[in-house]
């Protein structure tokens, strides 16, 4: 049996974790954390979200439930996630981070975490996008210079990070693949005069509109052709049940840094 505690627990994507989890039978929640200040901290999570009585509450203190978990799964903010990680340093938990949108700063204190621990850091849980990480790197290889690369992204109008994080993560992957600096080619908004598009260049346009789950669209342009692969999500359960997946993989690995294609075995 995996005790889970879950941070960011009556969000939106910690409420559905907590709710699927109910139907595997090695996962049990044991701890529920959210933000200092948050209206529904000493509250039973079960009611909050809608499942009845649970018996465990809602809190903002990680001591108090360090005890009680086998593996701590993250869907808050990046500053509560370093809080959380900080927290657990002396004694730590392993770790699924689904949360996005942190500095580099942050990235690098999550990898040292990592050392001491196995950590499953990834920005889109989704079996589906994991796979189309996959096989952009593939497309890439081939396309190689002759194809123009753009990658446009849309999402609810609360998403508060732009670009999401899978569009920056199909970003690294394309750039990885093509030889090319990320920081130097990344084009995120285009207006007024601008003169011809570089060969070089990878674009990542964003969209917020709605109650949109996730889309992204990878567009490779050539002369006389050109091939899109769209990933949709029309359910937050894709990605809550991948986290879920992750949680049961992260138990049983050694301390490290990982991400969902270690966890699906794609590497």
């Amino acid at each position: 049996m995996i005790n889970l505690i879950v941070s960011g627990a009556s969000g939106k994507m910690g409420s559905r974790i907590i709710t699927l989890s109910r139907d595997i039978t090695d996962i049990k929640l044991t701890g529920a954390l959210e933000r200092k200040g948050h209206t529904h901290l000493g509250k039973d999570i079960g009611t909050v979200i809608g499942l009845g009585t649970t018996g465990v509450a809602i809190t903002d203190d990680v001591k108090t439930v360090l005890g009680k978990g086998d593996v701590l799964v993250d869907f808050s903010s990046p500053s509560a996630t370093i809080e959380c990680l900080k927290s657990l340093s002396g004694k730590p938990v392993p770790v699924v981070i689904g949360t996005t949108g942190f500095s580099k700063d942050e990235v690098e204190f999550i990898k040292l975490y990592a050392q001491g621990t196995p950590c499953v850091f990834a920005p889109n849980m989704s079996v589906g996008v994991n796979l189309l990480l996959k096989v952009l790197e593939d497309i890439a290889k081939v396309t190689g210079d002759d194809y123009d690369v753009e990658i446009v992204e849309a999402h609810h109008r609360l998403k508060k990070d732009a670009p999401s994080g899978t569009a920056m993560k199909m970003a690294q992957v394309l750039a990885s693949a093509l030889n090319r600096n990320l920081e130097d080619t990344a084009v995120y908004a285009r207006h007024g005069l601008i003169g011809e598009r570089t060969k070089k260049e990878i674009g990542i346009q964003t969209v917020r509109a709605g109650d949109i789950v996730g889309e992204h669209t990878v567009l490779f342009g050539g002369l006389g052709e050109r091939i899109e692969i769209t990933h949709k999500a029309s359910s937050r359960d894709t990605f809550a049940r991948g986290a879920l997946k992750a949680a049961q993989w992260v138990y049983k690995q050694t301390p490290g840094l990982y991400d969902m294609q270690d966890v699906l075995g794609l590497k």
